[in-house]
This record gives C-alpha cells, structure tokens and sequence, in this order.
C-alpha cells in the first residue's frame, strides 16, 4: 500500500493525515486494493455498494446503461478521484450506475460501515476522517448542480461553453485537459459526436478556442 501514498495524499478524504496516520487509517478502514482490466467492471448497476472508490493508478467512467445496452458517461475520473460514495453511504445503496475502467487500473476500495461505526481503537484521526467526508458529498451536490447547468442547455454550443469554462476554472488556467475523448464527451453531454465536433470546428475557426484531442485552450473575450 505505501507505493501508493503519493497519490493517497491527494485524495480529500485523507486530507490532513500524515503518512503513518494514513496507513494506520486504511489498516483500521479494512481498505483493500483491487486491480481492473481495461474495459472490466469495478463497480456493477443493481449491485449493493458496500464500499466507495478511490483510483491509484489508470481511470474509470461512471456510466448509466439504457435498456437497449447503450452507454451514458456521466463522468471520467482520473488517480486521487472518489467514485461511488453517495451510493455507499445511502439507505437504499443500489447501485444505478456502473464503473468501468479506461485501462488497467488499480483501485482503493474502503468499506462504508468501518467509516461510519465507532471506532473501537478509538483513533484519533476517525473524527477528521468524517468531516472530509461530509465535505466531499457536499461538493459532490454542488458538482451535481453543474452537471444541469451543462444539460439544460439549449445548443450544443451552449452546452460545450458552459462545460469548458467550468474546467478551465478548475484548472484555474484557459488551458486545461479535460477527462473524456471525443465520444465520451459527446455522450456526457448528451448529444450527437458527429454534431458536437462540428460545433467544435466552427467554435476554432471563429477563434473562441483551440484543441488537440483531450487538450483544450479557451480565447475568452473572443
């Protein structure tokens, strides 16, 4: 577990615990490792979500499958990335999306009740770990809110400006690399690949922005 304690130091839920802290933590949590091939499945809709998520190494999408099999992206995530903690902590935590990974990818899997029962240890860092928590599912909501700023658009374009300027302020630059190739960022958005990446084209050539693949650099003002 310790080769992965770079990456473990970014993940808010660990946030303000020292290194040994954090290994004594995963240790008290029952935090397992669990290794994903390229296109297998991490976590399964109609499955119970026992434990949240957090990528070491590769990535995942969260996706929802419709009855005819298709797939919708509802979000790509990279190393230091939760997934799956507003289902584990739910009453009823059936899950409706699935997990799969975008390449061989290794994921930290912490069980939900050893977070939420007493610790019988009686660590001191089980209080920190809850106030992250409730943080993070906080900022979960508030990304959520986003995410129907993005598909109550009216226009691809629309949709497209608003998702854009929404990664680059995260990235607090107009340069930034955003989480999804070409298909998965049309279904993200909810539209046609074909139509978005002649939105893309047209937005280029009136000057409002650049790319090259994933990589994407806004003109603002333009």
């Amino acid at each position: 577990m310790r080769q992965y304690l770079p990456v473990l130091r970014r993940v808010p839920l660990f946030a303000g615990l020292e290194e040994e802290q954090l290994m004594e933590a995963l240790e008290c949590l029952a935090a397992r490792v669990k290794c994903a091939a390229k296109a297998a499945a991490v976590f399964r809709a109609g499955e119970k979500a026992a434990a949240l998520g957090c990528v070491l190494s590769g990535g995942v999408q969260v996706c929802r499958e419709d009855a005819s099999g298709e797939r919708i992206v509802l979000a790509g995530l990279e190393a230091g990335e939760l997934f799956g903690e507003a289902y584990a902590f739910a009453q009823d935590n059936t899950l409706a999306v699935s997990v799969y990974a975008l390449e061989p990818t290794t994921v930290l899997l912490v069980p939900a009740r050893r977070l939420l029962e007493p610790c019988q240890r009686a660590c001191p860092f089980h209080a920190r770990l809850i106030r992250n928590l409730v943080t993070l599912l906080a900022e979960k909501n508030l990304q959520l809110s986003r995410n129907i700023r993005y598909l109550s658009a009216r226009t691809i374009r629309e949709k497209l400006t608003a998702y854009l300027e929404e990664q680059a302020l995260r990235a607090g630059q107009d340069s930034f690399t955003v989480p999804f190739d070409r298909q998965a960022l049309a279904d993200y958005l909810c539209v046609d690949r074909s139509a978005l990446s002649r939105e893309l084209g047209r937005m280029r050539s009136e000057g409002l922005l650049e790319f090259e693949r994933s990589r994407f650099t806004l003109h603002p003002g333009r």
